[in-house]
């Protein structure tokens, strides 16, 4: 028999709602700056191209892992696992960029703390809905 949607925890609706808004405007912000040659682009300044393509692509994760979540399948756990550890590493070569004078903008280890802090959270509360779930 299948879940109705209303009997869902508040915190699975909430970290599926986080994880959907954060993917759309992931996609949105990153591929206005990939694909649009306009203000998005001139405006993000110093770039890296390597974070910027991770996190463009990584949109797409996220709105999967929030499906997933929403849909209470064990796979989002994991996925949110994945997602925040390759964030995370993503986040070290960056880190490793700007110590060896790489240029970059500062709103960009902001969004990476963000985004570390974010899915480190969702993970965590997945696994702790997740962890005893078939």
């Amino acid at each position: 028999m299948a879940v109705s949607g209303l009997h869902r925890p508040l915190g699975i609706w909430v970290a599926a709602v986080i994880a959907v808004v954060f993917g759309l405007l992931t996609i949105k912000s990153g591929g206005s700056v990939l694909f649009i040659d306009g203000i998005a682009r001139k405006e993000a300044g110093n770039y890296v191209p390597l974070v910027l393509w991770f996190n463009f692509l990584m949109g797409f994760f996220y709105l999967v892992a929030g499906a997933g979540l929403f849909l209470r399948k064990k796979w989002a756990m994991w996925l949110s696992v994945a997602i925040v550890v390759s964030t995370a590493a993503v986040f070290a070569v960056f880190g490793f960029h700007i110590l060896n004078d790489g240029a970059h903008e500062t709103r960009t280890i902001a969004a990476m703390t963000i985004r570390t802090i974010v899915w480190a959270s969702i993970a965590a509360y997945a696994f702790l809905i997740f962890r005893n779930k078939a």
